[in-house]
This record gives structure tokens, C-alpha cells and sequence, in this order.
């Protein structure tokens, strides 16, 4: 029975991705409501008939009631024992029948189903930004946004159509009662409608904006805590314990400030509520007695019209509650959107295919990039790398050595110029294709909080188990893999290596992410500070292994340390974002220029930053 309801929409359908999400809230609501657009529609109309049936419910007691006040004890049973008979099956059977799909519906259909395809798509959608994108953002933020906005949506829809259904029907139906009764009810009930719903627009315009901010201030609770967590070697080893608590307790003040605002207004509300049902109760009520003692109604009318009125008070706090909720959730959705529902700025092009990688030639034309600033970047570089050259890039820190190398992969589109990969442009070639070609080792070698297994496939996941520990054999890294044990009890390449792989040296990690580059085996192999982590004993083997891995590929390797690079082809020494240089170690040795003298100036074969 629940399954029928489970099933009723797939939260992973396929579905037309966007590269520019809607901006606005409604149509930004509306494209993942479009799935749910038939159950939303059977919900509300099993909503509505669970609300009219209960005023019915209301109304037949004012009818039982007049019945008893014309009939004897001996005569109502033969008279009206039907009827009350099959309005207790009604009750019985048919109002539980009705309410179990109402509930179905909602709970089981559409609320985990809704959250799941916002969370779903909206994980996606993030995973398509540049990587500039995220280094531009707290991960905790974002992921908290990811994690936030989905309840959010589902209880936006949730709330709208469980508590302004329900509102809506019900006081439709009390509005036909009370006529039935008498017209003129109608009328304090019309004066109380007019109060309340001003009364929730001025809760709505102030609650908005209340729980935007509260929501904004969670997230920067969330970016501030997980930028401790995640750094929190770096917080031990400097001993600023004391300086996280306050960096924490000012995010957390300023969250606990807002939701004070927040409060505030829900108190008032909740006040003036309370005063505006005291004026319903007392109107109606007084207004049904006046119409009974001059002859115009029943005593079941006024029976069943003060029943009904109570009601409405207690419905009215629900219904002001979940219109405050479904307020704040909106303010939630409005938050995350200002993560989950931005462009997407590094598309690929219309039309574009995947690299035809033949034999590697990788050529830099008039290649330029500033990060949006006049000064700093790269560029413009002119330089041609032959297929299966084997290139050394060196220089101070800043001069363009990592910019050159992240928009080869195409973490970044250059402000001018272009790049070629056996003559074709980058910038109409796949991505993914484009990466797939490249593989890169770097200085700090991220694992994922996986296990080593996972890690290492990462770079090929169709190889064989066989081929992942021979990758690992020869980044010199099995021997060790197999002596790792994790806090659960699994050993060896089914261990866990921890966030960012934490649990590891420096060493080990670095070796993992070789291997998985070894497994990777793409024609163009980028080195940065591929070996800085390792100890002497252990740089020497890798070396080997680094030297055979690079036979007949092209590759680009930055270096601080010289002597790990003295082998390359050639050197491109490179300056305030210029090629200043370009020649073997020895060609560049005899010219006594910027090369000759970072050689000569290096203390044990490295280069410093303030090496001139």
C-alpha cells in the first residue's frame, strides 16, 4: 500500500538540465513541482473533501441536535435511527478512507519524493561549477545550502496545500453553514476574515525577510564550524583554540540576534491572533443566541454555529503557524538560491566533441589571464610543447606556473588568447574529455574520505584489481597499504583514508595520488611539486617510477626544487607571468641568465620565493 504511493513520482528522472536556473522564487519552485503537478492535484482535492467533511461533521451535530429537541426518546430511534446509523458508518469508514490517502499523499508521495529530487538535482547542478566557483565559497556553506533548501521546498509545498487547502475549504464550508443558519453570521465571520488575513500579511512581510536572515546567519555558523573542523590541525599546531571560540561566537550571536527578531514577530502574531478569535467566538456566538430568542433559528443551529466557531479558533493558530512555517522555509529557499540556483560559467561550447588526442602537441597562443584583476595572472605566453617533450616549469611563486597548468585542464577560460591540443582549441572540446586525457599530480594530493581502493580506481574505475595494486606497487605504495587499519576495523585497501585523507602522511597521500595517476595512464601527465612530500629514500624510487611513466607522453612538471627537473627537454622559466626563458638545463646554464643564477643560489636544490 505504501509503495503505490512511494512509487507515484521518480525523484530521479531524467530531466532537461539548466545552465541558468531561474532567479526568481515562484519559477524557481515551479521547476520541480511540474513532476508532482497530478498528485499535487489529488492532494488537494482529498485535502478539501477531509476539510468539508469535517464542518459536515459540525453541521449534523446542530441537525442531531434540533432532532433531540423535537423528538422523544421512544420515537428518535424508529424516526432518525437510519440516518444517524449510516452517518456513523460514514464516520467510521468512509472519513478514515479519505484521510489515509490525504496523509498518503502528502507524507508518503510527495514530501520525501520532493526533497529528494531538489536535493538530487541541486547536487548536480553544483557539481557542474567551475572550480573557481568553489574557491570562491566555504564548502560548509555550500553544502549546507545543498542540505537545507530541499526541506525547505518540500515544506513549502507541504504547508501549502496541508494547511491553505485545508483553511480554505474549511472556512468555505463554515461560510455555508452559517447561511444555512442565518445570513446575517455571515458577517462577523466576513469581519474576522478581513482582521486575519491583514493580520498575516503583516506576519508574512515581516517574516520573510526575518527567517531569510536567520537562515543566512545558520550558514555562516555552518561555513565558520566546518572551516575549524576541516583546518583543525592547523588550529591545534598554532594554539588558537581560544581564537576559534570567538570566531564562532560572533557567527553564533549574530544567528541568535535574528532569530530574537524573528521571534518577536511571531509573538505579536500569536497575541493579536488570540484576541481576534475571542472576537469571533463572542460575535457569533452572541449574534446565533440573539436569532434563537427572536425566533429566527434553531437551538441545533446555535448549537452547531458555536461549535464550528470553536473550531475556527483552534484551526486558526495551526493555520497561522503553518503560514509563519511555510514563510520561513520560503526565506530558507531564498537563501540556498543564492548558491543553488546561480549560472553555471563554464559551459561547453555548442556543438563541442570530444579531444582527438593523437600525439599530444600542446600549443599556447597569445595565452592570457588575470583573475578578473589589471595586474598579476598570466600572460600573454606564446609556447609550443612538442608531442612527448618533457617540459620544466619553474619560477617564483605568482609568476603563473599553476594558472598556466589550470587553464590547460580548463578549471578556467582565459581572458584572451587560446590553447591547442593537436590543433584543436580547448575551448570546443568536452571537458571531460579533455581531462580524461591529462593526468596531474599535485603538491597537496586531497584524498577522498574514502578508501584506498576507491581513491585509487578513482583514476580508472573500470580497472581491474590487479591493475590498481600494480599501480600501487609502483608509486611504492602497496607495502604500506596493506599494514593500514581504520578506526572500524578494515584493513588494507578497504581502509578508510579519512576527510581529505587526514589519517595518512603527508607521504602516503602522496603516493596514493601517484598511483591513481599511474592507473590513470593519460598521454599528458601534469606534475606539481609531485614529490615535495616524500622523504629522500622514498623520492628516489618514485623518481624511477615518475621517469617511466613518462615515456611517450608530453609532459609539464613544476618544480621549486631544480635538481628534480635538470633531466627535462627543455625548461620554461617563467616571470611575472612571462616565458623569460626557454632552453635545456645545460642551454640555460651556459646563458648565466635568470636560470643560472636561481641554480647557483639554490640551498639544497631549492628555489626559495625570494630568490631572484
Amino acid at each position: 500500500m505504501f509503495g503505490f504511493f512511494e512509487t507515484l513520482v521518480d525523484p530521479f528522472a531524467r530531466y532537461p538540465q539548466q545552465d541558468r536556473p531561474p532567479s526568481r522564487l515562484f519559477p524557481f519552485l515551479a521547476q520541480f513541482i511540474g513532476s508532482f503537478r497530478r498528485v499535487i492535484v489529488a492532494a488537494v482535492l482529498f485535502k478539501a473533501a477531509v476539510a468539508f467533511g469535517d464542518v459536515a461533521i459540525v453541521w449534523y451535530v446542530g441537525r442531531v441536535v434540533d432532532y433531540l429537541s423535537t423528538s422523544t426518546p421512544d420515537g428518535f430511534w424508529p424516526t432518525h435511527g437510519t440516518e444517524v446509523a449510516l452517518v456513523a458508518a460514514a464516520i467510521l469508514i468512509l472519513r478514515p478512507l479519505v484521510g489515509f490517502v490525504d496523509v498518503a499523499l502528502l507524507h508518503n508521495a510527495i514530501f520525501p519524493n520532493l526533497a529528494t529530487q531538489v536535493r538530487w538535482r541541486a547536487h548536480r547542478h553544483v557539481l557542474r561549477q567551475p572550480v573557481g566557483w568553489f574557491e570562491n565559497d566555504f564548502a560548509g556553506r555550500i553544502a549546507n545550502r545543498v542540505m537545507q533548501t530541499p526541506p525547505a521546498v518540500g515544506e513549502v509545498v507541504f504547508q501549502g496545500l496541508d494547511a491553505v487547502t485545508f483553511a480554505v475549504s474549511t472556512l468555505i464550508g463554515a461560510m455555508v453553514m452559517l447561511a444555512d443558519a442565518d445570513r446575517m453570521l455571515l458577517v462577523p465571520l466576513a469581519v474576522w476574515v478581513l482582521l486575519y488575513l491583514a493580520l498575516m500579511r503583516w506576519t508574512v512581510r515581516r517574516a520573510a525577510p526575518a527567517s531569510e536572515a536567520s537562515s543566512h546567519a545558520r550558514s555562516v555558523i555552518t561555513g565558520r564550524v566546518v572551516d575549524s573542523y576541516t583546518n583543525i590541525h592547523a588550529v591545534k599546531m598554532f594554539a588558537h583554540h581560544d581564537g576559534e571560540i570567538r570566531y564562532a561566537h560572533e557567527a553564533i550571536a549574530d544567528a541568535r540576534a535574528a532569530m530574537m527578531r524573528e521571534m518577536r514577530i511571531i509573538t505579536t502574531m500569536d497575541v493579536t491572533l488570540t484576541a481576534l478569535n475571542g472576537l469571533l467566538i463572542v460575535s457569533v456566538a452572541a449574534l446565533a443566541l440573539w436569532l434563537w430568542s427572536v425566533g429566527a433559528t434553531t437551538v441545533g443551529a446555535v448549537a452547531a454555529t458555536t461549535a464550528l466557531v470553536l473550531r475556527l479558533n483552534n484551526l486558526t493558530y495551526w493555520i497561522m503557524w503553518a503560514t509563519t512555517n511555510l514563510v520561513q522555509s520560503l526565506g530558507v529557499v531564498v537563501e540556498g538560491m543564492a548558491t543553488i540556483a546561480q549560472p553555471v560559467t563554464l559551459l561547453d561550447a555548442p556543438g563541442a566533441r570530444p579531444l582527438d588526442l593523437r600525439a599530444g602537441r600542446i600549443e599556447l597562443c597569445a595565452l592570457d589571464h588575470r583573475y578578473g584583476r589589471r595586474t598579476g595572472g598570466l600572460g600573454p605566453v606564446d609556447l609550443v610543447i612538442e608531442p612527448g617533450q618533457k617540459v620544466g616549469l619553474v619560477g617564483r611563486s605568482g609568476a603563473g606556473k599553476t594558472t598556466l597548468v589550470k587553464l590547460i585542464l580548463r578549471f578556467y577560460d582565459p581572458d584572451g588568447g587560446r590553447i591547442l591540443i593537436d590543433g584543436q582549441d580547448i575551448a570546443h572540446v568536452t571537458q571531460d574529455s579533455l581531462r580524461r586525457a591529462i593526468g596531474m599530480v599535485q603538491q597537496d594530493s586531497a584524498l577522498l574520505h574514502r578508501s584506498v581502493r576507491d581513491n585509487i580506481l578513482y583514476g580508472r574505475p573500470e580497472a581491474t584489481e590487479a591493475e590498481m595494486i600494480e599501480a600501487a606497487r609502483r608509486a611504492e605504495a602497496h607495502d604500506f597499504i596493506l599494514a593500514l587499519e581504520d578506526g572500524e576495523g578494515r584493513r588494507g585497501y578497504d581502509a578508510q583514508v579519512g576527510e581529505r585523507g587526514v589519517k595518512l602522511s603527508g607521504g602516503q597521500r602522496q603516493r596514493i595520488a601517484l598511483a591513481r595517476v599511474i592507473l590513470k595512464d593519460a598521454p599528458i601527465l601534469v606534475l606539481d611539486e609531485a614529490t615535495s612530500a616524500l622523504d629522500s629514500e622514498v623520492e628516489a624510487a618514485i623518481q624511477q617510477t615518475l621517469y617511466g611513466m613518462m615515456q611517450g607522453k608530453t609532459v609539464i612538471a613544476i618544480a621549486h626544487r631544480l635538481s628534480t627537473i635538470a633531466q627535462m627537454d627543455r625548461i620554461v622559466v617563467l616571470d611575472q607571468g612571462q616565458v623569460i626563458e626557454d632552453g635545456s638545463h645545460d642551454a640555460l646554464l651556459a646563458r648565466g641568465g635568470v636560470y643560472a643564477r636561481l641554480w647557483s643560489r639554490q640551498s639544497g636544490g631549492f628555489l626559495g620565493d625570494g630568490a631572484e
